[in-house]
Order: structure tokens, then C-alpha cells, then sequence
């Protein structure tokens, strides 16, 4: 059975944006703590304020028409609650785009019965929460969305967004592998300089409707993809792919916390079979400062990086803690396959550090699980489940929504979105104040019986 939200206490941050980093040049930062080679995308700043006013699928005033309007925008939102895209992908095609959802009135933004799929440039996404799920569909009967994905895109940073539910996989960079005659054209036709930070990603669904059965994924990385950075993000409850780093794709993972993998945890793969014809090409992980641990569903003796296929990695490892559910250490390197891959270990970093704050590898748990996810002032019950259960070693892969709570019901509240009060270059409240967040923040949530216990009264 699953747990009541009211049982589980609210995490808070004692700051509920990124973590400063020194700037990469003299450009802004998209937003204070940005970071990343496409941190320095300028998204849809300068120009148009476009307003969510409904929470329905489409049509004037929805999120859906707003991303579909072209030119440079800012999307606002004068409203909250759930909207239900009713089983129909959302697709990002116009660049120089920020989506605000930090903007919302409390309790902020929540898309169902759907995922987004970014095929343009220039994107900034941030405090949004998106719960896929099944929604009843038979086992293997074909709807696969991902939860979030680039598609061939440039230039996307991903922040402070929660990603559940997902039928294929739940925050992901992909793209065709092969578009020209060479490397260089490769990773050019397909995603490049996309930053993941702060992002909750869990449960993804196993035995659910994907048609390959059993898909249960955290992050895939296409490919060819390069520039992808994963930085301080949180996986929890996916089968496999936490992420998972195809051919020649090219990756930096700093102070992410992965729970409760089960069979893969970071794992890289070349395979022969969609390399037919082509060269291979070795890629490349730079690993600093990540925990994995393992949960009720971990394989006894689950490495940290697993390789598999056919193609070389180059790795750079560091500082990185890998233990099963008891604390008892992890291997860090093991193999899916018997083939003639090779594992290159790199004596620096394959990937520029520059910039980013690295927490020492112990004091990454309880950091990450502060500030990960949407709104982390304002978490909703799902979130509050999810990161709790992290902390206190519990949960488990789930094949249905509904094996927890099923798609979240949230009454609408409304706000006017006042330019005044906001810094337009960063969608940064100048109070320092977001919307849904009260002062002085709460330590924990407690149901009457537990405040009960805890006073003698």
C-alpha cells in the first residue's frame, strides 16, 4: 500500500534556486546558478510576454498556443493547476523560447497524460512538473511518449523540472545518429549543448504500454549527442538507463544522486547493430562527484558504469560513491555483454569544469535532495513521496500510476503576472519571494497524530 502525503514532511531548500557558479563569459546567465555549455543561451529573453490564462489543452490563452507562436517569447502563467493534454505529445519547433513556470501562482504547473519533445534551439524550461503515466492503456499496446526529450536540438537548458510516469524514457537528448559524411556533421545534425540541472526524474513505468514490454528509463543520450551535461539531478526508481550514453555521444556528470537502480545504473553503449557501415567512434563520460545507492529493487552487486557493445568509452572518474542499500560498497566498473569494448581511463577531466560548484561527494545526498524538482518551495504530494522515500531508503519500480496515486487533482488558482515585480532578464522575482512560497518556511508537514506524538499532547 502506498504511503499518505500527509505522512511525509516537506523538504525545503535554504535556497530554492541553483547554486551560484561564476559565469563561462561576459554574456548573462539565463538564470542565477545557470551552467553548462548552453547556459549561455539567451531563450526567449527581450522578447514577447506571452500569459497563460487556462489550464486547457489548446487554444487562446494555453500553454500549448503559446509555444506554438513563433519568434522570441517568454511564457508567464496567470493561472495553476493540471492540465491534461489527454495522450498528445507537446512539440517545442519555434526557438528563442523560456517557459517560466516559476511564474505560477501556487502550486504551480502540472501537465498529465504527456510528455515534450524540444526539435528547435535556443529553449529554456524550468518549474514545470510533467506526470505521463499509463493512463490505463493496455500492457504494450503502443503509447511510448517520453516524458521530456530533445529531438536534434541545440542550445536547451533543463531546470528545476519534475519528470514522472514516463512510458519510454523520463528526461532524455536524442536525435538521428547519422546526418552527413562525417563526425562532425553526425554530432551537428542531432542534440548538442544540452544542460540537465536540478531535475527529479523517477519512476519510470516498467511493464506499462511501451511495445518492447519492460521499459522502465531514466535519461537516454543519443548517439553522437555532445555538450550534455547532468548536473545535480536526481534518478529514482528506473530500471535501467540513469542514464545510459550511446555511441560516441559525449557526457559530464557532476553531483547527481541516482537511488534504486535496478539492473543499470550509468551505463554506455555502442551498438554493432545500428553502427553497420559506419566507423566507430569512442565516447566519453567525466564523472565528479556522484552518489548511487541502491534500493529495494538493486541488483546484488550493481556497479556504478557498465559497458556494453561494441565501441570504446573514455572515462574520467572521480569522488564518486557507489554503495547498495546497506552501505556496503559498490563496484564501479562492470560489463553487459562479452565483447571487445574497452573501458579508456582518462587521467583529466574529458569535459570542461569550469564554473560549476562540486560538492564534496557526502554532502551531495542531503544538497540535492533539497533543491531537486519543480518548485521546491511549494513540492506537490508526488514529489514529497518521492524524495522522502529516497531519504529513508523505501519505494520501488512501479509498472502504473495508479500503484501510488494516480494522476494528481489540484484546484485552480489565479494570479496576474506583474512585469514590475519580476527581473524579465532572468524570470527572477525581484522580492526574492516565488509565488506559493510562505515565510517563515516550514520544517516538516505533519499529520495530527505524528504532532501529536512529538508534543505529549
Amino acid at each position: 500500500m502506498s504511503p499518505k502525503p500527509w505522512l511525509a514532511a516537506l523538504f525545503l531548500a535554504s535556497s530554492v534556486t541553483s547554486v551560484p557558479v561564476a559565469a563561462a563569459s561576459s554574456a548573462p546567465l539565463a538564470f542565477p546558478g545557470a551552467v553548462g555549455p548552453a547556459a549561455q543561451t539567451p531563450g526567449g529573453r527581450g522578447g514577447q510576454i506571452l500569459r497563460v490564462t487556462t489550464l486547457a489543452p489548446d487554444g487562446p490563452g494555453s500553454l500549448k498556443a503559446a509555444i506554438e507562436t513563433e519568434g522570441p517569447r517568454i511564457i508567464v502563467f496567470e493561472i495553476s493547476g493540471v492540465i491534461d493534454m489527454g495522450r498528445r505529445t507537446i512539440e517545442i519547433k519555434h526557438p528563442y523560447l523560456t517557459i517560466a513556470g516559476q511564474t505560477a501562482p501556487g502550486p504551480g504547473i502540472t501537465l498529465i497524460r504527456t510528455g515534450i519533445d524540444v526539435k528547435t534551439h535556443d529553449v529554456i524550461l524550468r518549474h514545470l512538473r510533467i506526470y505521463t503515466g499509463v493512463d490505463g492503456q493496455p500492457k504494450r499496446s503502443g503509447w511510448e511518449a517520453d516524458t521530456f526529450s530533445t529531438v536534434a536540438a541545440q542550445n536547451v537548458i533543463v531546470d528545476h523540472c519534475t519528470f514522472m510516469w514516463g512510458i519510454d524514457e523520463n528526461m532524455s537528448a536524442s536525435g538521428p545518429r547519422f546526418t552527413g559524411k562525417n563526425v562532425e556533421e553526425w554530432r551537428k545534425g542531432t542534440s548538442r549543448n544540452i544542460s540537465f540541472s536540478n531535475n527529479l526524474a523517477a519512476e519510470g513505468l516498467a511493464d506499462a504500454s511501451h511495445p518492447k514490454g519492460e521499459h522502465s528509463k531514466g535519461s537516454l543520450i543519443h548517439d553522437n549527442a555532445t555538450g550534455i551535461v547532468f548536473y545535480r539531478n536526481v534518478w529514482a526508481h528506473n530500471v535501467e538507463r540513469n542514464p545510459l550514453i550511446k555511441g560516441g555521444a559525449q557526457a559530464l556528470m557532476i553531483n547527481n544522486l541516482i537511488y534504486n537502480p535496478q539492473h543499470r545504473a550509468v551505463h554506455y553503449n555502442l551498438m554493432n547493430l545500428e553502427w553497420v557501415g559506419h566507423d566507430y567512434v569512442a565516447g566519453q563520460i567525466t564523472a565528479i562527484g556522484n552518489v548511487m545507492r541502491g534500493g529495494n529493487d538493486t541488483d546484488k552487486d550493481l556497479p556504478f558504469l557498465m559497458l556494453g557493445g561494441d565501441g570504446d568509452l573514455e572515462y574520467y572518474g572521480k569522488d564518486n560513491l557507489h554503495v547498495d542499500r546497506h552501505g556496503a560498497a559498490l563496484p564501479e566498473f562492470g560489463r553487459y555483454g562479452e565483447t571487445k569494448a574497452k573501458l579508456i581511463r582518462a587521467k583529466a577531466p574529458l569535459a570542461s569544469t569550469q564554473g560549476y560548484r562540486i560538492l564534496p561527494v557526502r554532502d551531495v545526498e542531503t544538497s540535492v535532495l533539497s533543491t531537486a524538482g519543480a518548485r521546491p518551495w511549494a513540492r506537490d504530494a508526488e514529489e514529497i513521496r518521492v524524495l522522502f522515500f529516497i531519504a529513508e531508503g523505501r519505494g520501488q519500480v512501479i509498472d502504473d500510476e495508479k500503484q501510488v496515486s494516480g494522476y494528481p487533482k489540484v484546484k485552480e488558482v489565479r494570479a496576474p503576472f506583474v512585469d514590475a515585480e519580476w527581473d524579465l532578464a532572468t524570470m527572477e522575482p525581484k522580492s526574492g519571494v516565488y509565488p506559493g512560497q510562505t515565510a517563515p518556511l516550514p520544517q516538516e508537514n505533519l499529520s495530527a497524530r505524528d504532532r501529536a506524538s512529538r508534543t505529549g499532547n
